[in-house]
């Protein structure tokens, strides 16, 4: 395997890990007592009485926002090091699919 193949592998790893941990939140948040076992099929009543949202979609601006908040802070090394993460050296080659992650990897700065 190439490092190159293997850098890919690794960022399609890190998106699918963040896609988990995000249906990981959603269904924390549908069923907050964490006893699934009774579980009829039913939907939950705190969300019958309030229409979902749905999320924002993270775009390039949103990501370009962060990073650039994060490297005003005095973190830029560490925000050209996230980058590299992703296998890229400039923002605008970060793939839209790995906007999540990097938003989530870039916060946690």
């Amino acid at each position: 395997m190439t490092p190159d193949r293997a850098l890919s592998l690794a960022n399609d790893v890190a998106c699918t890990i963040a896609t988990l941990q995000a249906i990981e939140d959603e269904l924390r948040t549908a069923y907050p007592s964490g006893d699934y076992r009774d579980y009829t099929g039913d939907e939950p009543e705190h969300e019958t009485s309030a229409p979902k949202t749905p999320a924002p979609e993270v775009t390039l601006d949103s990501v370009r926002a962060v990073l650039s908040a994060k490297a005003a802070d005095g973190k830029r090394e560490e925000v050209k090091a996230l980058l590299g993460k992703y296998g890229v050296s400039q923002l605008s080659a970060v793939k839209p699919v790995q906007y999540t992650a990097l938003l989530a990897d870039a916060e946690g700065l």
